[in-house]
Order: C-alpha cells, then structure tokens, then sequence
C-alpha cells in the first residue's frame, strides 16, 4: 500500500493506492464506516464494472450498503441529480457523522462531495475514484461543484474527503479513451513545475496507455504527491499557489462549453487542447520558448489527445470561446488570471492579460 497524506490539521486525510484495493475496500473503509453502513453513489457504467466487487468486499467485512446509481456522463453533474441524490441520502436517514462513498470518476466525486457538504450542513464523504483523471486529479483536494447554464463548476465547495482510496487496477476496465483522457491531467503535473516528470511521460506515457501496471501505479502515486503537497499549502487558493492546478482549464472550460458539456469532448480531451493552447499562446507572447509549446503539443498528440481547437472539434470564433471565459469563476475585477508557462515545468499565473488578445490568438490558430 502506497499511502499519501493532504496535510490540512483538522481536515487532514490519507489516500491510498494498492492494486486491488477495491477487493479489500470493507477492511479498509471500515473506520469510516460509522454505523456499519455505506450510502454509495455511483453511475451506470462503474455500477456495471465495479459495483459488485465493491459491495462484495464490504459484504464480506459486515458493512450494509445502499447504492444511488445515476446517469453516466459530465451532464450528470446538475440540479436535477443533485436533488436526486440529496433526497434519497436524506430518506436513508444519513446523519452528519456518516461517510457517503463516492464510487466512480470526477462527475461522480464533483456532485457526491457536494451533496455531502450541503447535506445537514456538513456530512463525511470517501472517495473510491475508478478512472484515471479522477485517481490524479479531481478525488484529491475537496474541489467538490455541478455545473449550470452559464458554465462548469460554478455551483459548489471546498469540502475534503475523510479518505481516498485509489485501486489502479479499475483501469482494466475503462475505454482506451478514458485513460487517454485522465492521462492529461498526469502530464499536467509535468509542465506546472517538474520538468524531469514531463521528461517521464515522455518515455513511459505508451506503456501507461497500453496498460503497464507499475507505470500507472507510479504515475498516479506522483501526481497525487504533487496535489496534496500544493493543496497543502493552499487549499482555497487564496495565495494563487493552487492555481497552478488549473493549467489547461481556462482554454479547456471554454472548449467544453462549446460542445455542450458533452461526450464530443471529454473534460481531460478539453485540458489536453487546454494546455498546448496555453504554452502556444505563452510562445507567442514571448514568454515561452517554441521549442517547448511544440514538444508539449508533439507529445498530446502522441498520446492520441487533441492538441489544436480542429482535434477538439471546435471551429467557434475567438471572440465566442473568450465570451465563454467570462463566466469563469476566477474572474475578478473584470479580469480573468491565466495560467501561462516561461518553459515545461515553468508555469505561472499571469493577470494582466487582455483577452482581445486571446480572442485574436484563438482566431489565428483556428
């Protein structure tokens, strides 16, 4: 058992990675298993896939359980399922003191980490991620949102989890798209401040793909290293230190609301453009050598990620995606920070940038 603790005092929680972690989940979970009972919620595809082994493991260490199956996909993450879900914790009578278990990926932990943080004002939640974006990214921190009309996650909380419990081998089961799609938000780790890990990537991000289980052990282990240790000093991103975990998003959040928040393209497919936009916008400004924003976009694509607006078919007007932008929840004052790279594993907040700017770039590059 790989262990990695978020140092946060009070809130402070431990996340574990063990292949088959998920066939001992009962043993595991059982302290945060108050009154021997798990509310797990949970979408059709992982209820499908996972489900069963879950409940077997608690089944076997005398743990009760109820399961919330709702839809699959981002569009899952709504008023409507909120209320879904919230109603039926309430009618299992779920108290404060409980841990409602999220079993699934990012839509499943974003609006499951929610409900738990409006639930009585405040209830335990455990996070059981099964793909690879939510294992690296999205089940660490208490970023927890649904989105709305106006855009991605800008209904939500800061609300940590009791515990993470990351079993690689729920890998096994996902669509090659899936993985290639979590594995953006690996590279992401890469070009925020460690060179040597895009370096990493590089040579062994193939055999991740292609299902190498000690290359995706190690790759979640270091990418939830480098979350907790940020998170860790900056949980609310109050000191801009947690911003840097944002790379990729402000283009990307832009580029999924084009599509409609939907499958056409994947949330971490939307960080993959997300970033290589980035680093060749950070090129033409000057700020970043083009040597780099070609390698970066040169190895996305490689991974069979969408590295230009055309891969993440989307041909709107500058002027469109940067209207997208507006709803963004880190605007302030009128302006809009981004993240934007001096070189790989040189990323930084930039706030003085003129989003006609951005809006001619995107038109350029379209």
């Amino acid at each position: 058992m790989n262990r990695v603790d978020v140092s946060l005092g009070e809130r402070s929680y431990a996340i574990d990675i063990s292949a088959g972690a998920l066939d001992r989940a009962g043993e595991l979970l059982r302290p945060f298993a108050k009154r021997s009972r798990f509310a797990i919620v949970t979408d059709e595809a992982v209820a499908k896939a996972q489900l069963p082994r879950f409940t077997a493991s608690l089944d076997a260490a005398g743990i009760g359980h109820d399961a919330i199956v709702l839809p699959s996909g981002e569009a899952t993450k709504s008023w409507a399922n909120l209320e879904r879900v919230t109603d039926r914790l309430l009618e299992l009578e779920i108290e404060r003191s409980d841990n409602i278990v999220a079993l699934g990926g990012g839509v499943i932990g974003d609006l499951t980490g929610f409900a738990a943080a409006i639930l009585k004002r405040g209830c335990g939640f455990v996070q059981v991620p099964t793909t690879l974006l939510s294992q690296v990214d999205s089940s660490v921190g208490g970023k927890t949102a649904i989105n709305s009309r106006a855009g991605k996650n800008l209904i939500g909380s800061f609300h940590q989890p009791a515990h993470v419990l990351i079993d690689p081998t729920t890998l096994d089961t996902l669509p090659i798209r899936e993985v290639r799609a979590g594995y953006a938000e690996v590279v992401k780790y890469g070009l925020i401040d460690d060179a040597d890990f895009f370096a990493w990537c590089e040579a062994n991000g193939p055999a991740l793909l292609a299902g190498d289980a000690a290359a995706r052990e190690y790759a979640i282990h270091r990418s939830v290293s480098a979350k907790a240790t940020i998170v860790a000093d900056d949980e609310r991103e109050t000191s801009g230190r947690r911003a840097l975990l944002n790379l990729g998003h402000t283009f990307g959040h832009a580029l999924e609301a084009e599509t409609g928040f939907s499958d056409r393209l994947l949330h971490g497919e939307a960080v993959a453009a997300g970033m290589a936009l980035a680093f060749a916008f950070s090129a033409r400004q000057g700020l970043c050598p083009a040597e780099d924003a070609a390698r970066v976009a040169a190895h996305l694509e490689a991974a069979g990620l969408p590295a230009t607006l055309a891969a993440a078919g989307v041909s709107a007007s500058g002027t469109a995606l940067v209207a997208h932008m507006m709803h963004d929840k880190k605007m302030a004052g009128g302006r809009l920070p981004f993240l934007l790279a001096r070189g790989i594993g040189q990323t930084f907040l930039a706030k003085d940038i003129d989003l006609a700017d951005v809006a001619a770039f995107l038109d350029e590059v379209r």
